[in-house]
């Protein structure tokens, strides 16, 4: 995993991973290599759990 990628329990809002995933495909220059595709794959999952809990927030 990469070194940027949160720590167990870490919280980070949407646009935070979200700037970190435009980055990784900045990097891979829009084709991603197995172990990008697996980073990519966390950061979805991660983005995906923040974007939900913004949601619930603003209910």
């Amino acid at each position: 995993m990469s070194p940027h990628s949160s720590t167990p329990g870490s919280v980070r809002s949407a646009a935070e991973v979200n700037e970190q995933i435009r980055a990784l495909w900045m990097r891979a220059g829009g084709s991603l290599s197995a172990q990008e595709r697996a980073e990519y794959e966390l950061l979805v999952i991660e983005w995906a759990a923040a974007i939900q809990s913004d949601v619930i927030e603003a209910a």
